[in-house]
């Protein structure tokens, strides 16, 4: 995970590492499914608003998430314990146009009923020299906007959903 741009984000769930750790660690597809798709249905009234319109085209993309390995790490002498989950996701429909995410998402306690949710990806644009043109003058904004998204959601989903 050492190639092309580099995007961070993180977000908090007020509920114990071990529960968020729990969830994720059951079924991290079925979460992150779950979690955009609520997300989404809140938005159906103002996805007009939402959407992104270059040049009159309208462009959005459903992209599909696959967990390639989950790893937790139990605490050690100087640091509390660590669940990493490495994931990718690419456009359902015409992948070659958009770009492929590689990422690790990290989950550690911060307090007995806090924890952090840290994401931490990187993407190299598509289509080559064409590609890398439209990502310095939107694409990465574009990028960034998709996984801050997806944090908060998975954020608030797991606020909501666990008790």
């Amino acid at each position: 995970m050492s190639k092309g741009r580099k995007i961070h984000c993180y977000d908090y769930v007020n509920h114990s590492y071990e529960q968020v750790r729990s969830a994720l660690s059951k079924d991290a597809p079925g979460v992150f499914q779950s979690a955009t798709k609520a997300a989404a249905s809140r938005a159906q009234s103002i996805a007009s608003e939402l959407r992104i319109d270059i040049g009159g085209i309208g462009i959005q993309a459903d992209i599909q998430v696959s967990v390639k390995n989950i790893e937790v790490e139990p605490r050690k002498a100087r640091s509390g314990p660590v669940t990493r989950i490495q994931l990718e996701w690419e456009a359902a429909r015409m992948a070659i146009l958009f770009p492929l995410m590689k990422a690790d998402l990290s989950v550690y306690p911060i307090t007995a009923t806090e924890t952090q949710l840290d994401f931490n990806g990187f993407y190299e644009a598509p289509l080559g020299a064409l590609g890398n043109a439209l990502n310095a003058m939107v694409g990465h904004r574009i990028a960034e906007v998709c996984v801050h998204r997806f944090v908060k959601d998975l954020a608030e989903y797991l606020r909501k959903t666990l008790r």
